[in-house]
């Protein structure tokens, strides 16, 4: 494990009490606070114990802890943890392409606790639980609490199903707002970037009235308003996937100057056939008629169309920019030569590739107003509360052009030769027969003499139509009320009920058109047009201005829209503008949560080490979820290119009761051993019930020492859209999928069997999902030699079985023999799809250490506070069925799920008197082992500067606070102080699109910022 000169310095100054991120298990020193009557109940338990010398590892973190690091919202606290995982959890993941699976990146940050999977995280407000984002039905988002309103955040890094449910696998993250707040709390705050681009500002206001303990009740409210900006990967210059030096280059030929593909003929737009391709004319009728594309005979008189001095076929995209005596792939914005080498594509020598990373959003806009109220009654002893909080999101989802791929029957794109065109035509021409003679001379301009005159094919990317758009807007409410109080004796009771929900709706933004064909024979046939077939004119689609017929495909097949150039004429714009899909609403869902608790907790009898307490109670909640498809994408409605509507898998709403009780007993056996025991049954409607226990025990055998280890086990139900999910087959485009019945992998057309195929995938839910288990255990030590020193240790193992997920093209592929079903082929035994779909996927085991390290002393006339919190990784291994082996996850680059880094920390050192604080803070993430690019995998090419590890990910954060007067603090500080860039890490798909330079599950691409808060307390 490697760690920085800084954090050994650190380390070395750990000398004073907790500070941010404290670890609040720590014995006291002095007199306990519940000695003082200061027992609360804690998150982990329904027991009120002192939160100091609880047996579990608990983390509190205060709003001074927030402000001193410039953390603006939960999700920066999230990314913050180090006992959080890296998944794809936060707005700048999956940024760009992405399936129907990851649609909940709209506007949804969650948090994924031990690297467990943001559905095995609970997130609760004020001990209860809040609505999952209405788009997924499973992660909560966090950006929905209200960080105004917020006292404290306790995070239990353990499982906790034997009291909150049995999805608690991770551990537990509850937001605790303020109960008792009097008088006026204003709070700006500003996020600005030293480059430019992606900029946060928050506004809130917390006011309050009334005592408590001396009025008998208290009302509070708080509003926030964050707007987050847009930061695009153009404005960040280690977002860049033109480095073959390093081993990346981006796998695709839709660029903005329109690259020439073989075609076969088109009946409506190509009868005699396309300049490139044969003359036959596809069959209608179905959607995998794409193989006359794909296997077309090239000039179909005999003659071949073979690269200059080889026998290999120019099948794989031919591009002016790109030939001899081109301007060069670079001339354009974002452009850069096809790199056949490292995508083992020898047919694309003269192709150029576009960088869709730098088209991609790195920050997605989010602009959220999130409001809470709370009103409390004192009832001599009793407390009655009613609370209400929510919040108003819109999120912007920006992604690369799109792209349009020549398809006789789906997208007919042939550029035709007329009046508007025959400029271009003959430039373009003349530069491919000037290389391949095959088509004829350069220079010949009589229709019918060598192949002039045939129209185009080709692939596209529309620069001019704007960056694809996803606009959602989700709206959350939560409502609750409770009581607290004593019953008898020693016993009280606590009970409540809430109500929550999450709303979102997506439309669609600029970026995407109106098809103009129909897809395939099923929406012709479902179109209600007389004599409708596949590929042929939808005549329900608009037509733009200028064009015979509608659609994208007939503005671009009448050249009015030319793809052989960067700049577009206004009637091409306004075509585009005409035909726009803009503002269609995409999709919508809608999560509920109606949930009962109570709970009654109190001493039985004294022990030699104080009393037995116990605690019983019962929870009831009914979960629903609707999702609506988008009208849109109905029957009878004209199809809109390349949208993502899932209207397949629309709900008209599904839900399902959970009951459950529990109980918990303390039993403090000696003065120094306690041992707590806690069991509850959950009966899932659908899955049956299951009993959860959990065991833990703290021993101190000397003031300053204490043992602690826990035992508890899991069971997590699959998620909605898991289950119901629709079944979907969709094309492939990517060139690194082969048949692993001939090959061991990676594709490559040189080795035999290996060549690169494109079958489709099949994806959806699964109506026969079983539950996962997990089993857990953790062991810990904590010292605290003295009252300015504390330091922990903990060991956890977390195994799960019966993983529920989905599996992804790379894996399916490496398991191959455990899963022949999932390989679906035609009578002549090729592969034809990939089944996809979620199932019950074999186990994962995880393993860590969680250390957490305090120190300080006094000096200058104040205190000096140095501290660490880290997660060594020792284990992360899966396997996808029983019988199949497990393949190590750690420290290894994986395209989905979490990234298993191995060490990570975050570590500080602060000054503290009565009005100043000063704190520096650095943030560490280990490196892992980088991904291969086809040709370097399979050792077919070596490129000097590929560095097979990804280096380790460091920043430094640094801020000052000044207490002015009683009434007003201002903190300034720099986020990234050193402008540290992202490391250099290949995440490039060729399956999806997505990825690019750099991995957003580690790094913050803003770069170094400059922070500014002002707190105003009246």
């Amino acid at each position: 494990m490697k760690t920085s000169k800084t954090a050994i310095l650190l380390l070395a100054s750990c000398l004073t009490a907790p500070a941010f991120a404290q670890d609040s298990s720590l014995p006291a020193a002095a007199e306990t606070a519940e000695d003082e009557g200061a027992a609360i109940i804690v998150t982990g338990s329904r027991i009120k114990q002192d939160p100091t010398k609880s047996a579990l590892p608990l983390q509190v973190i205060t709003t001074d802890d927030l402000t001193r690091e410039g953390i603006n919202s939960p999700e920066q606290l999230i990314s913050f943890l180090s006992t959080n995982g890296n998944g794809a959890d936060n707005l700048a993941s999956n940024a760009d392409v992405t399936s129907g699976a990851q649609r909940g990146t709209n506007g949804l940050s969650a948090a994924n606790l031990r690297g467990q999977g943001a559905a095995s995280t609970l997130v609760l407000l004020n001990g209860r639980r809040v609505a999952a984002h209405g788009l997924t039905g499973s992660a909560v988002d966090v950006n929905q609490i209200p960080i105004a309103a917020l006292e404290r955040v306790e995070i239990l890094k353990d499982g906790a199903s034997a009291i909150y449910g049995t999805d608690a696998i991770g551990g537990v993250i509850n937001f605790i707002t303020k109960t008792n707040f009097q008088g006026l709390a204003l709070n700006a705050f500003t996020d600005v970037t030293e480059a430019g681009g992606g900029n946060i500002y928050r506004l809130s206001a917390t006011g309050g009235y009334g005592d408590l303990d001396e009025d008998g009740f208290n009302i509070m409210g708080a509003v926030s308003r964050s707007i987050s900006q847009s930061l695009n990967g153009s404005e960040r210059s280690f977002v860049n996937g033109n480095q073959p030096n390093r081993g990346l280059s981006v796998d695709t030929r839709g660029t903005p100057i329109a690259t020439a593909f073989p075609a076969n003929a088109n009946t409506t737009f190509a009868p005699s056939g396309s300049l490139l391709g044969d003359t036959n004319v596809c069959s209608s009728g179905s959607i995998a008629n794409n193989n006359c594309v794909r296997n077309a005979r090239y000039l179909g008189n005999g003659t071949g169309f073979f690269l200059p001095g080889s026998t290999q076929p120019a099948d794989g995209g031919i591009n002016i920019l790109d030939l001899p005596g081109g301007a060069g792939c670079d001339t354009v914005e974002g452009g850069l030569a096809y790199d056949e080498q490292l995508w083992n594509t020898a047919s694309a020598r003269f192709a150029c590739a576009w960088d869709t990373g730098r088209a991609a959003v790195l920050q997605q806009p989010l602009n959220t107003l999130t409001y809470y109220g709370r009103g409390t009654l004192a009832l001599g002893d009793h407390r009655v509360f009613a609370e209400i909080t929510g919040s108003d999101a819109d999120s912007v989802k920006r992604f690369s052009n799109n792209q349009y791929s020549i398809n006789v029957t789906s997208l007919p794109l042939y550029y035709p030769l007329n009046a508007i065109t025959a400029a271009t035509y003959n430039d373009v021409y003349d530069r491919i027969a000037g290389i391949f003679p095959a088509i004829g001379a350069p220079g010949t301009r009589t229709v019918g003499v060598g192949r002039y005159g045939l129209p185009i094919a080709y692939r596209w990317r529309n620069i001019a139509g704007g960056q694809r758009e996803y606009r959602t807007n989700t709206n959350t409410l939560r409502g609750a009320i409770g009581a607290e109080g004593p019953l008898f004796g020693s016993f009280d009771y606590r009970a409540g009920a809430s109500y929550a929900r999450s709303e979102s709706n997506s439309v669609l933004g600029e970026g995407y058109h109106y098809r103009g064909v129909f897809v395939n024979g099923a929406s012709a046939t479902a179109s209600g047009v007389a004599g409708a077939v596949a590929g042929g004119i939808d005549p329900r689609a608009p037509t733009a201005p200028g064009a015979t017929r509608p659609g994208i495909v007939g503005l671009l097949n009448s050249g009015i829209l030319n793809p052989f150039s960067v700049s577009q004429s206004p009637a091409a714009l306004a075509g585009l503008d005409a035909i726009s899909a803009r503002g269609v609403t995409l999709y919508g869902g809608l999560y509920e949560v109606r949930q009962f608790d109570a709970s009654i907790a109190g001493s039985l009898f004294d022990l030699p080490g104080g009393a037995v307490k116990i605690a019983f109670g019962v929870d009831y909640r009914k979960e629903s979820y609707t999702f609506n498809g988008s009208p849109a994408a109905i029957s009878g409605t004209p199809d809109i290119f390349n949208v993502a509507f899932d209207n397949i898998n629309a709900l008209a709403g599904v839900s399902r009761d959970v009951k459950a009780a529990y109980g918990e007993i303390l039993i403090p056996l000696f003065d120094s051993l306690e041992v707590t025991a806690a069991a509850r049954i959950d009966e899932y409607e659908g899955f049956g019930s299951t009993v959860n226990p959990k065991i833990s025990a703290k021993f101190q055998p000397l003031d300053w020492v204490m043992f602690r280890g826990s035992y508890n086990t899991g069971f997590r139900v699959p998620t909605f859209n898991q289950i119901f999910n629709g079944v979907t087959q969709s094309q492939t485009s990517g060139t690194s999928i082969y048949d692993p019945s001939t090959c061991a992998g990676p594709a490559s057309p040189s080795v035999p069997g290996c060549a690169s195929i494109t079958p489709d995938t099949i994806n959806g839910g699964n109506r026969n999902l079983g539950p996962e288990t997990s089993e857990q255990y953790s062991v810990g030590i904590v010292l605290q030699p003295s009252s300015q020193f504390s330091a922990s240790v903990d060991y956890w193992s977390i195994a799960v079985d019966d993983v529920i997920g989905s599996l992804i093209v790379n894996d399916l592929l490496r398991n191959a023999a455990f899963f022949p079903e999932r390989f679906a082929r035609n009578s002549a035994g090729q592969l034809t799809a990939l089944d996809l779909r979620t199932a019950n996927l074999g186990s994962r085991r995880t393993e860590g250490l969680e250390v957490a390290l305090r120190g300080g002393f006094d000096a200058l006339g104040g205190v000096v506070t140095a501290g660490l919190d880290g997660t060594y990784l020792l284990k992360k291994k899966s396997k996808v069925l029983p019988l199949a082996p497990y393949l190590n996850d750690r420290g290894r680059f994986t395209f989905a799920g979490d990234l298993g880094l191995k060490w990570k920390h975050s570590a500080f050192v602060s000054f503290t008197n009565d009005d100043f604080t000063f704190n520096f803070s650095q943030i560490y993430r280990d490196g892992y082992t980088n991904q291969a690019l086809p040709g370097i995998a399979n050792g077919s090419v070596v490129r000097p500067d590929f560095n097979p590890k990804v280096k380790a990910y460091m920043i430094y954060n640094t801020s000052v606070s000044v207490d002015v007067l009683d009434q007003f603090r201002l903190t300034a500080g720099v986020r990234n102080l050193f402008d540290k860039d992202p490391p250099f890490a290949i995440t490039y798909d060729s399956n999806t699109g997505a990825g690019s330079s750099w991995e957003p599950r580690v790094a913050d691409p803003r770069g170094r910022s400059f922070t500014l808060s002002v707190e105003a307390k009246f």
